[in-house]
Protein backbone atom coordinates (compact mmCIF):
# COMPACT_ATOMS: atom_id res chain seq x y z
CA UNK A 1 0.00 0.00 0.00
CA UNK A 2 3.31 2.68 1.43
CA UNK A 3 3.93 1.74 -2.70
CA UNK A 4 0.88 3.16 -4.22
CA UNK A 5 0.69 5.92 -1.99
CA UNK A 6 4.70 6.83 -2.67
CA UNK A 7 3.47 6.96 -6.85
CA UNK A 8 0.13 8.62 -5.99
CA UNK A 9 2.27 11.49 -4.28
CA UNK A 10 4.61 11.14 -7.22
CA UNK A 11 1.98 11.53 -9.97
CA UNK A 12 0.67 14.48 -8.12
CA UNK A 13 3.71 16.54 -7.45
CA UNK A 14 4.40 15.84 -11.27
CA UNK A 15 1.02 16.88 -12.39
CA UNK A 16 1.71 20.00 -10.31
CA UNK A 17 5.59 20.36 -12.11
CA UNK A 18 3.48 20.23 -14.97
CA UNK A 19 1.11 22.76 -14.76
CA UNK A 20 4.03 25.23 -13.35
CA UNK A 21 6.37 24.11 -16.44
CA UNK A 22 3.00 25.10 -18.97
CA UNK A 23 2.54 28.27 -17.25
CA UNK A 24 6.23 29.41 -17.83
CA UNK A 25 5.61 28.32 -21.46
CA UNK A 26 3.82 31.97 -21.61
CA UNK A 27 7.04 33.66 -20.79
CA UNK A 28 9.94 32.24 -23.04
CA UNK A 29 10.22 33.19 -26.10
CA UNK A 30 11.81 31.91 -29.61
CA UNK A 31 12.87 33.83 -32.78
CA UNK A 32 13.09 32.22 -36.35
CA UNK A 33 14.84 33.71 -38.54
CA UNK A 34 14.80 33.58 -42.65
CA UNK A 35 17.00 35.48 -45.41
CA UNK A 36 19.95 35.74 -43.05
CA UNK A 37 18.11 37.25 -40.51
CA UNK A 38 16.50 40.13 -42.25
CA UNK A 39 13.26 38.86 -41.74
CA UNK A 40 12.65 37.73 -37.59
CA UNK A 41 9.81 36.31 -36.12
CA UNK A 42 9.71 35.78 -32.85
CA UNK A 43 6.91 33.17 -30.35
CA UNK A 44 6.25 32.24 -26.98
CA UNK A 45 7.14 29.25 -25.64
CA UNK A 46 3.46 28.09 -26.53
CA UNK A 47 3.94 28.99 -30.33
CA UNK A 48 1.78 32.50 -29.90
CA UNK A 49 3.27 35.30 -32.11
CA UNK A 50 4.84 37.87 -30.49
CA UNK A 51 6.48 39.90 -32.82
CA UNK A 52 7.86 40.49 -36.45
CA UNK A 53 10.90 42.25 -37.97
CA UNK A 54 11.78 42.92 -41.41
CA UNK A 55 15.25 45.10 -42.33
CA UNK A 56 13.69 48.03 -43.54
CA UNK A 57 16.22 47.37 -46.94
CA UNK A 58 14.25 44.46 -47.51
CA UNK A 59 11.25 45.90 -48.65
CA UNK A 60 10.88 46.02 -52.34
CA UNK A 61 7.51 46.48 -53.48
CA UNK A 62 7.76 44.28 -56.48
CA UNK A 63 8.77 41.30 -54.44
CA UNK A 64 5.78 40.62 -52.16
CA UNK A 65 5.63 37.01 -52.53
CA UNK A 66 9.50 36.20 -51.80
CA UNK A 67 8.85 38.15 -48.61
CA UNK A 68 5.73 36.43 -47.94
CA UNK A 69 7.59 33.02 -48.72
CA UNK A 70 10.43 33.87 -46.28
CA UNK A 71 8.13 35.39 -43.43
CA UNK A 72 6.11 32.04 -43.91
CA UNK A 73 10.36 30.16 -43.47
CA UNK A 74 10.93 32.30 -40.11
CA UNK A 75 7.88 31.24 -38.77
CA UNK A 76 7.81 28.50 -39.49
CA UNK A 77 11.45 28.28 -37.87
CA UNK A 78 10.32 30.10 -34.65
CA UNK A 79 7.43 27.86 -34.09
CA UNK A 80 10.08 24.58 -34.63
CA UNK A 81 11.94 26.42 -31.68
CA UNK A 82 8.90 26.92 -29.66
CA UNK A 83 8.11 23.12 -30.09
CA UNK A 84 11.74 22.15 -28.66
CA UNK A 85 11.54 24.53 -26.00
CA UNK A 86 8.12 23.43 -24.76
CA UNK A 87 9.29 19.77 -24.89
CA UNK A 88 12.47 20.71 -22.77
CA UNK A 89 10.54 22.43 -20.53
CA UNK A 90 7.85 19.67 -19.73
CA UNK A 91 10.39 17.23 -19.93
CA UNK A 92 12.05 18.68 -17.32
CA UNK A 93 9.19 19.82 -14.96
CA UNK A 94 8.14 15.67 -15.30
CA UNK A 95 11.65 14.29 -14.38
CA UNK A 96 11.76 10.95 -13.80
CA UNK A 97 8.57 9.98 -14.10
CA UNK A 98 8.02 11.24 -17.24
CA UNK A 99 9.53 7.25 -18.35
CA UNK A 100 7.26 5.78 -15.87
CA UNK A 101 3.74 6.40 -17.03
CA UNK A 102 1.49 3.45 -18.12
CA UNK A 103 1.56 1.95 -21.59
CA UNK A 104 -0.95 4.76 -23.84
CA UNK A 105 -0.40 7.45 -21.28
CA UNK A 106 1.32 10.51 -22.67
CA UNK A 107 2.79 13.68 -21.37
CA UNK A 108 0.94 16.55 -22.73
CA UNK A 109 3.55 17.14 -25.36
Amino acid sequence: MDNISGLLQQAKEMQEKLAAAEAKLVEIEVTGEAAGGMVRVTLNGKGAAKAIHIEPSFLVPSEVEILEDIILAALIDAKRKADAAAKEQMANAAGPLAGMLPPGMKLPF
